[in-house]
């Protein structure tokens, strides 16, 4: 085979993800999983219900329309009205993917250019590294920093060059839970319109705010048509498995998307569109339950967590806890969630995987409440060992 390496060179350092190695050290030893985030309990029986009748009646079994089935994108557009008040054309500014990680893959690999810049907020999910590097161009962090983990707009504005093509935003954020506030929204977009850069937002996890509401940056002047927003039902009715996301965007964002989508999975889960569909017309009361269900698991093992002995970054939104280890005598956190399980039968995820700065996220470890109260409870028990 020769000397040259095997694996594209856009693509080293992008090994096995840690959410990977994590779950499959979670199996191994028999740990409770609190580092990948998806529910331990399945979403509403009736949106379960309605997947399994779409198979059934041979709905959805055959390949799909590539935008994703009419019923899907109309209901993708209602919710963008219901909860928004943005307006999209189901038929030229709506498209379904595979999961919100296919739609940030295709809306980076279709916008972007070898050489072009790209600013993220930093620590970021593990696929933005893998997406920018794979569309040759390259990323620029901006760090959030413990204990607030608010974006610095003056360094923002100072990371701008005339390289720089698009903004990735994430709002709820993964992994710190920062919910950026109308004010900085309005900062971002005056910076994204002065410059004329394009975004990417990622809101995936818009419905999971514990205080306020999220909002949505294409709202803003200037933002409508520069804008890819990106959401997916998995987080949001507890069907991680179906992987049904989307993307809304002005016509020629979404036709460029599109043009890369179709290449990679051309379409997906069928069946499971119906159910999404009918998933996102739910009554405003399960959105409702859902987030102060999520509230509470948040304070009960942030409570836990506390007192065990970790310093505690309680978040405004997401499935997930930041923590530092500092005050429990530890100093790496790569280290110490490898060692975990074995200590006390418990699989966290090491947050510096997610920085480049990697000084600023070395201490810092983070834990998935989106789990039964009985599992957070033993948890709780676990870590207290330490």
């Amino acid at each position: 085979m020769g000397t040259r390496p095997l694996l594209n060179r856009r693509l080293a350092g992008h090994g096995t993800t840690i959410f990977a190695e994590m779950s499959a050290l979670a199996t191994a030893t028999g740990s409770i999983n609190l580092g990948q985030g998806f529910p331990d309990t399945d979403g509403p029986q009736e949106i379960a219900r309605a997947a399994a009748d779409a198979v059934l009646s041979g709905r959805g079994n055959q390949y799909p329309p590539g935008p994703g089935i009419p019923e899907l994108r109309q209901a993708v557009a209602e919710h963008q009205q219901r909860f928004h008040g943005l307006a999209y054309d189901p038929d030229t500014e709506v498209l379904v993917t595979a999961g919100a990680t296919e739609a940030i893959a295709a809306a980076l690999l279709a916008l972007l250019e070898p050489g072009d810049e790209v600013i993220a907020f930093e620590p970021f999910y593990d696929s933005y590294a893998a997406c920018i590097a794979m569309a040759g161009a390259t990323r620029v962090p901006l760090t959030l920093r413990a204990p607030s983990f608010r974006p610095d707009l003056d360094e923002l504005r100072s990371l701008i060059t005339p390289r720089t093509r698009l903004l990735l935003v994430n709002t709820p954020h993964n992994p710190t839970g920062t919910v950026l506030t109308p004010e900085e929204l309005a900062a971002i977009a005056e910076l994204a319109v002065e410059h004329d850069l394009l975004v990417v937002a990622d809101e995936v996890y818009e419905h999971l705010v514990f205080n306020g509401r999220h909002h949505p940056i294409a709202a803003l002047p200037g933002m409508r048509e520069r804008t890819v927003s990106i959401s997916s039902a998995g987080k949001t009715f507890s069907f991680t498995g179906w992987k049904v996301g989307w993307v809304t965007a002005a016509p020629a964002l979404v036709a460029a998307v599109r043009t890369a989508k179709q290449y990679l999975t051309y379409v997906s889960a069928g069946p499971f569109q119906y159910a999404v569909a009918d998933a996102l017309r739910l009554p405003g009361t399960y959105f409702e339950n859902l987030r102060d269900d999520l509230r509470r698991k948040r304070d009960l093992l942030a409570d836990g967590l506390a007192e065990a002995g970790f310093q505690v970054f309680r978040p405004e939104g997401t499935y997930f806890i930041t923590t530092d280890i500092t005050p429990l005598g530890e100093k790496d956190g790569l280290e110490f969630c490898r060692s975990l399980p074995g200590r006390c039968g418990v699989v966290a995820i090491p947050n510096v995987v997610f920085y480049d700065n990697t000084d600023a996220g070395r201490s810092l470890v983070r834990f998935a409440f989106c789990k039964t109260d009985a599992v957070l409870q033993e948890a709780v028990t676990r870590v207290r060992r330490l």
